[in-house]
């Protein structure tokens, strides 16, 4: 009986003993595949959406250290997916031109609708713009003539008088598209700083009688009758309005860019 119990016994700690290293063994399994679960896993990535407005600071400024120009221009833009944003200017002018042979003042207001592209990578949280765009204009305005010189090619007998005018021509329009390049960079918690550099082509312009359209709220001053350009330097603020989260497509894109 002696050596059954002690038998028994034997087979007993044999039993817990390989009980133990099986639940250690499955215990560590786990441990194992969670690390990896852990491991292999993307974290999530979210990144904000909204509205963004501002102001031109350019216009504002040079309204007060030119005396022949008034301007202010408001601009905004919409995130509607992660590179494209929806963008819009719009503005008023008021510029008097003193050329060689004329005198003249354009007022008027402008809108531009079009959209940005973002090129610039972003890394953690940012929200840095370097971007490419396209808007179409559209502008409302006046024009009138102060005063005028006739050229006169051979000025024997001195100079032609300059001739005082005053006259008015209204209800002039003109449209136009423009290529776009620019940045915005976040300087404080969802203020942004920025400037684009635009390059217009005219489509169509209601030209008054006996003049032309020098200069175009929105567009600038003309070049051959077709061609202009723009600057801008702007202060904007961020309004978030939701977050969605970044697919893994895309983080693979981005990762492919890097």
């Amino acid at each position: 009986m002696k050596h059954i119990s002690k038998f028994t016994f034997s087979i007993a700690l044999v039993l817990l003993s390989f009980l133990g290293n099986a639940q250690d063994t499955s215990v560590s399994e786990k441990t194992e595949q969670k690390a990896t679960i852990k491991k292999d896993s993307i974290p999530v990535k979210k990144e904000r959406y909204g509205l963004r407005l501002g102001v031109d600071l350019f216009k504002l400024t040079r309204s007060f250290y030119e005396t022949d120009y008034r301007g202010l221009e408001l601009v905004g833009d919409y995130r509607l997916t992660r590179r494209h944003y929806l963008a819009a200017e719009i503005g008023n002018e008021n510029k008097t031109v003193d050329d060689d042979q004329v005198n003249f003042t354009t007022k008027g207001t402008y809108i531009k609708v079009g959209f940005d592209f973002n090129s610039f990578q972003n890394w953690g949280n940012m929200e840095n713009i370097v971007s490419v765009g396209l808007r179409y204009g559209v502008s409302s305005f006046s024009q009138t003539l102060n005063s005028y010189q006739i050229y006169n090619p051979n000025p024997y007998f001195g100079e032609s008088p300059v001739i005082i005018s005053g006259e008015n021509f209204d209800g002039l329009s003109a449209q136009w598209i423009e290529v776009v390049a620019g940045m915005k960079a976040e300087v404080f918690n969802n203020v942004f700083v920025g400037f684009s550099f635009r390059l217009n082509r005219l489509i169509s312009q209601k030209i008054p009688n006996n003049f032309d359209n020098l200069y175009i709220p929105g567009f600038n001053r003309t070049y051959d009758g077709a061609f202009g350009v723009g600057f801008n330097y702007t202060v904007s603020y961020f309004i978030p309005l939701y977050k969605a989260t970044v697919k893994a497509n895309d983080k693979k894109n981005d990762k492919k860019r890097k």
